[in-house]
């Protein structure tokens, strides 16, 4: 009998573009295919599982009996940002595609901050990279006290503050300003408090950044576990991405390293339900900025204490691994590519060698857990519970 579901999501780690992604300009992505042939990769303990294995996966050789089940995931949201894929994977289907600004934010908008926030002014109000618009306007920052508004190709209103001129308390206080204010036809999926510290040429983002996502519809995987009373321990931004809903405790992360050191803790603890882990790093540090050989380290890193993992989890225990979207560091793109996402699961309450194919929607895992645990049907998603199961 299962009592807990380990669930980590490796965020941005892709594994090829999906049917549709011409629509989103996202032709020949494909994260962990590309990164391999780019510059190799050491992942035995992933391959073990059946990484390799899995289908339409491209330069990562297969193992020939792997410990675990593995398969693959499309998206059926409207979308390929952090809020859309883990919304889809708890249940919740986004028709319609998240608001975007690839041109700034309209002044109304602009205006109501400023006055809500009691500022002066604000800087940037375009769309860049996050460690580029520090370095350009960084300095101005510290001489006006503007903070810098930006924005991404994805569904984001994003605030950089030094922490010298405002405390992350007080860039978070500006965040909760900005989520009041962006609602209807501009509720953007998330707000990003964007801290950094350092000198003019040597700005540095901190790991004080806060998330402050749209609250989402309460019909959904987490809600239900937690109203019966189950455990839904939240591990790094996933907190944040679900406005705390259907959360029962929850710890933020500096790094991914640190996300793993959590989870581990939370698996010797005694609970029932669910630790839901988010390893941001992929994204944020690497993909966003096409770091080809710190994506790769990153992967192999995570490889490493793959067994630390597995060596915690207790006989009753599952554990699930997947991505929420692509971000190829290795095409000309710095943005979320629309991919289908890799899915490895493992545990002694499991069969090995399950080949899963290729599932329709994210929402399958949601499903799955929510099988496991007695729950009511999701509204999306098949189950693949007893594929799996001994």
């Amino acid at each position: 009998m299962v009592n807990r579901v380990i669930w980590i999501i490796l965020d941005s780690v892709g594994m090829g573009e999906l049917p549709d992604a011409a629509r989103f300009h996202d032709e020949g992505s494909n994260t962990l295919g590309n990164l391999a042939a780019a510059v190799g990769l050491s992942i035995p303990n992933m391959r073990k599982l059946g990484l390799g294995n899995i289908e339409g996966m491209k330069n990562i050789l297969p193992v020939e009996k792997p410990k675990g089940c593995y398969g693959r995931l499309g998206e059926i949201s409207d979308g390929k940002d952090t809020t859309t894929g883990h919304w889809e994977m708890v249940g919740i289907y986004s028709k319609q595609p998240f608001p975007t600004y690839p041109n700034g934010f309209p002044e109304e908008i602009l205006e109501e901050f400023k006055s809500k926030a009691k500022l002066k002014g604000v800087l940037g109000n375009c769309a860049a990279s996050g460690t580029e618009i520090i370095k350009q306007l960084g300095t101005e920052h510290r001489k006006t006290g503007y903070p810098i508004v930006y924005t991404s190709a994805d569904s984001v209103f994003q605030i950089a503050c030094h922490e010298e001129i405002y405390s992350p308390k007080q860039l978070y206080q500006m965040c909760e300003i900005a989520r009041e204010i962006l609602k209807g036809e501009h509720a953007v999926a998330r707000v990003i408090a964007r801290p950094f510290v350092g000198e003019e040429g040597k700005f540095v983002r901190t790991a004080n950044r806060r998330d402050f996502s749209l609250k989402p519809p309460m019909d959904n995987l987490l809600v239900r576990m937690k109203e019966v009373g189950l455990d839904v321990i939240a591990v790094g931004k996933i907190e944040d991405i679900f406005d705390k809903v259907g959360i029962t405790e929850a710890v933020h992360t500096k790094d991914n390293m640190d996300g793993v050191q959590k989870t581990i803790q939370y698996m010797k603890e005694e609970s029932k339900g669910l630790i839901f882990t988010n390893l941001v790093e992929f994204d944020m540090k690497w993909g966003h900025r096409n770091d080809v050989l710190g994506y790769a380290n990153g992967l192999e890193e995570f490889d490493k204490v793959l067994p630390d993992i597995i060596n915690a989890m207790k006989e009753e225990d599952i554990l699930i691994i997947n991505a929420d979207h692509g971000c190829d560091p290795t095409t000309l793109s710095t943005d979320h590519s629309r991919e289908y996402v890799p899915l490895l699961l493992y545990g002694k309450e499991l069969k090995e060698n399950i080949d899963l194919k290729t599932g329709k929607t994210f929402a399958n895992i949601g499903q799955t857990i929510s099988e496991i645990f007695k729950l009511p049907t999701l509204n999306i998603g098949e189950s693949f519970w007893n594929v799996i199961r001994k």
